[in-house]
């Protein structure tokens, strides 16, 4: 299986909200470069928190970086 970095296309080229790095998370696709993953912002949100809530825990999140981090592709 072929993933975007192979055909050309990176993470940063989809959206730059969502980076992938190999040291940092595993290599799991994070908010802005922040060890906050994709996988945890929607996990939040699947458990029924809403957006204001997850801002107010997580004060470094940007509302900005909802859509960029539902609209991701699966890792």
């Amino acid at each position: 299986m072929r993933t975007g970095e192979e055909e050309g296309v990176s993470m940063a080229d989809l959206n730059p909200r969502i980076t992938v790095e190999s040291g940092k998370m595993g290599g799991k696709p994070c908010i802005r470069g922040l060890r906050f993953t994709v996988y945890d912002l929607a996990s939040f949100l699947a458990s029924g928190m809403t957006e204001d809530e997850i801002l107010k825990e997580f004060p470094y999140l940007e509302r900005e970086d909802f859509p960029a981090a539902l609209a991701a592709p699966p890792q």
